[in-house]
């Protein structure tokens, strides 16, 4: 117990900052309904998170160079706080897409922020406990979060309210904690091209993957609706992805540490094939069978990244590490602010199914590349499965040393 003690006020502050910004994303799809939002609107207010995630990400690190951690810290939650609390005073889409982009801002400091003090407090006997222990912290808020929907009101101004203050508590654990704030680190370079020289497959890999999760996460309330699910149900649908999701990173893991990452990746693309054209075509399933249906889809969806992330660093030496991260979160970010909209405007037009349909052309897409590139060249010599968070440019920080101690 020593070591989640000693990490109180980061985890507890991951855990607020989680339940804030992970409800705010199902509640502005519901929020959209309500407000009489097209479908393509919705959409557009996840890539907008997502752009505003993406500036975070890049600005984070020099912004602490500047005025320190806690001061950092606090800048970022005040503009989640803006944006949450702006929500009902303009009800138009174009202003929402202008909070999203604040939210998405405040969600990338703040993670960037927390990872830049545990990388400087962990040492290499407690960096593992450290890391599962806040890969627990989080996940279990972002569960939580998308049950949060199911007392939320949408459209309503205590929805929000409640959320900003979530977001606000956020920054009392670590304002107020008295452990010393850590040297600033340097920035890391962000070199898009050194996870296409790497592995053009991992790149491939990670963009599939924000197709599939920020798809998913930000419009798949849409897609709930559109299948008759009542707003609480929607939380347990969106729940159960990341449940799902979650219980399959240990046996992903296994296997990629087994087999070529390659073949695993293939064939998780062609589970989440599989499972998309079910979804898509299966018509009349009752509630518990659309939840099921979200935790297969999490299942196989969600482990792509990391499977991709360690298929790229195979071919990287440790002096990459920090970097190729930063790279392949930039390559993420791309497709998480392209995919929300592009979905949208298929479900638009084509009603709520065609948003596995998108998933599941861009998996093919992906298997068609995996066999292309097995003929391409060799398997490289495997370091350790790491679950990758997708939270800030720093996981990376992280994440190198689990690898090379691993190896």
């Amino acid at each position: 117990m020593r070591l989640p003690l000693s990490f109180a006020a980061l985890f507890l502050s991951v855990i607020l900052q989680q339940l804030s910004s992970g409800g705010v994303g199902p509640l502005d799809a519901l929020s959209g309904f309500a407000l009489n939002f097209t479908t393509a609107e919705i959409g557009f207010l996840g890539s907008a998170h997502f752009i505003g995630f993406f500036v975070g990400c890049w600005w984070a690190p020099r912004l602490m160079g500047s005025v320190g951690h806690s001061r950092a810290y606090a800048a970022f939650t005040a503009a989640g706080v803006i944006g949450l609390i702006a929500h009902p005073l303009l009800t138009t889409p174009e202003a929402w897409a202008i909070f999203r982009m604040a939210t998405g801002l405040s969600v990338a400091g703040a993670y960037t922020v927390i990872e830049a003090w545990l990388q400087a407090e962990v040492t290499n006997e407690t960096r593992g406990r450290a890391m599962a222990a806040y890969r627990m912290a989080d996940m279990g808020a972002a569960l939580v979060a998308q049950m949060l929907i199911g007392v939320l009101e949408p459209a309503h101004y205590v929805s929000y309210n409640l959320l900003a203050l979530l977001c606000c508590t956020a920054m009392l654990p670590i304002t107020l904690t008295k452990r010393r704030q850590p040297a600033t680190p340097a920035a890391p370079r962000l070199r898009p091209g050194l996870a296409g020289a790497r592995s053009p497959l991992a790149v491939a890999g990670v963009i599939v993957s924000a197709l599939s999760g920020a798809s998913f996460r930000m419009v798949g309330p849409i897609y709930g609706a559109g299948v008759g699910l009542q707003p609480d149900q929607i939380g347990l649908f969106l729940a159960a992805y990341i449940a799902g999701g979650a219980a399959a990173q240990y046996p992903v893991g296994w296997l990629a540490d087994r087999f070529d990452r390659r073949t695993v990746l293939i064939w998780l693309s062609v589970a989440s094939i599989l499972v998309s054209v079910a979804t898509a075509t299966l018509t009349g399933l009752s509630p518990a069978g659309v939840m099921a249906m979200a935790a297969l889809f999490g299942m196989v969806t969600y482990p792509i990244y990391s499977v991709s992330a360690a298929h790229a660093h195979d071919f990287a030496d440790s002096s990459e590490r920090v970097e190729l991260s930063a790279a392949l979160m930039f390559w993420y970010a791309v497709g998480a602010i392209a995919a929300p909209y592009g979905a949208a405007l298929l479900m638009a037009a084509f009603g709520p199914a065609s948003l596995f349909v998108l998933i599941g052309a861009g998996h093919l897409l992906l298997v068609i590349f995996g066999l292309i590139r097995m003929r391409a060249r060799p398997a490289a010599r495997r370091t350790p499965y790491v679950y990758a968070p997708r939270t800030s440019f720093l996981i990376g920080r992280l994440l190198s040393r689990q690898r090379d101690e691993k190896d």
